[in-house]
């Protein structure tokens, strides 16, 4: 087993992580329960424990039409971790409850498109967080603001839905996945952590890096998904209320060209943006805990936790990635296993490859431990 570490990091409300063995633990080192003391170290920097015992992934697979595939059983799974292949523990197929952070922009710029965001509530209450869920709603424009803490009721939460008001001009994104982590670190580890962000990607005013929030979101066990607003089509929703100027895509597509060779689909860019490899900047961030992206954040975020991001320029292809996402959530495959024969320090790459060909798989692709943290083993 991997012998506990310790180091001092520089993020708001740094907590004592321990990674605990849970047979419906969501991806990632397992956080602590409430209430676990820590001891403060001179010039009150936080301290982190970090130790890993198991690691469980959701796992969404695909065939190459893009429709997910629900029918395999865990020996058809091999997973490694850094190039070594490693006995799974655990396996099972959806039924997992679900812990849901919903970021919702109200910024000023997206004015046009926040109606349409409102009447989203009850897509999120059906199709994400069902009967056995809870959400919580922040909204962020040049601050981030609690609308709803944790709640299973429905009701609540559509109307918060229903309230939301325009802000400001600004966007504190990164912040507002921070507080999301952190909130949903207090959460059961026996659910699924998930951040569900309806968002344009850039953000402007932020003070925790995005590398920061990627490395504790996979310390916590957090999925990060995106619902991508654009403020390209705010000004056209505004000017077509003049002009009558017909959308710039149809219906579902997004506003960018994908890889050359590929079909454009509400997975693409959860691995791709464009000619940029979204995983591999992904772990960039998470190792050197910084912020060099500008308009792909949300999809690097999800690259970097397992998520997928999608958007568009119409109304109905909102509510299609939200109800697209709540599938996902509902069927992925999870996977567990406890970590033999690698050095315990540094990013660890998570590999996941199905027996039966000519399938797609997306899985969270690694953690980030410190490197003092030893070369244990199991």
């Amino acid at each position: 087993m991997m012998p506990a570490v310790t180091r001092r990091i520089l993020f708001p409300a740094a907590l004592l992580v321990a990674v605990a063995a849970s047979a419906q633990a969501p991806a990632g080192p397992q956080a602590p329960q409430p209430g676990t003391q820590q001891q403060r170290p001179e010039k009150d920097e936080a301290q982190i424990r970090v130790r890993v015992d198991l690691v469980t992934t959701p796992v969404t697979v695909r065939d190459a039409a893009g429709h997910q595939v629900y029918d395999l059983n865990g020996s058809e799974f091999r997973v490694f971790d850094n190039n070594v292949e490693q006995k799974i523990e655990r396996f099972e197929m959806g039924g997992v409850p679900l812990s849901v952070v919903i970021v919702l922009e109200s910024s000023s710029r997206v004015e046009p498109l926040l109606e349409n965001v409102r009447r989203t509530g009850i897509v999120f209450t059906q199709t994400v967080i069902g009967e056995s869920g809870e959400a919580a709603v922040l909204a962020v424009d040049d601050t981030v603001e609690l609308l709803q803490d944790f709640t299973d009721n429905h009701d609540t939460i559509e109307r918060k839905f229903r309230q939301l008001r325009m802000g400001t001009s600004g966007l504190r994104l990164y912040d507002a996945l921070g507080r999301a982590v952190e909130m949903l670190t207090t959460r059961s580890p026996d659910r699924r952590r998930v951040i569900i962000a309806v968002s344009e990607a850039t953000d402007t005013a932020s003070t925790i890096p995005l590398g920061e929030v990627l490395r504790q979101a996979q310390l916590h066990n957090v999925t990060i998904y995106g619902a991508g607003l654009s403020t390209t089509a705010a000004k056209l929703r505004s000017d077509s209320k003049s002009t009558g100027a017909p959308a710039a895509t149809p219906p579902g597509i997004m506003g960018r060209p994908g890889p050359p060779g590929t079909v454009q689909t509400p997975g693409t860019e959860a691995t791709q943006h464009g000619n940029i490899n979204l995983i591999a900047l992904a772990k960039i961030l998470v190792e050197r805990g910084t912020s060099v992206v500008a308009d792909n954040s949300l999809e690097v975020a999800a690259a970097a936790t397992g998520g997928m991001h999608s958007g568009g320029f119409k109304d109905s292809a909102l509510e299609r990635a939200i109800s697209e996402i709540g599938g996902e959530l509902h069927s992925q495959y999870l996977v567990s296993y406890r970590p033999a024969g690698v050095a315990a320090g540094g990013y660890h790459e998570i590999e996941i490859r199905v027996r039966r060909p000519n399938l797609r798989v997306r899985a969270r692709p690694g953690y980030y431990l410190p490197a003092d943290a030893g070369s244990g083993k199991d």
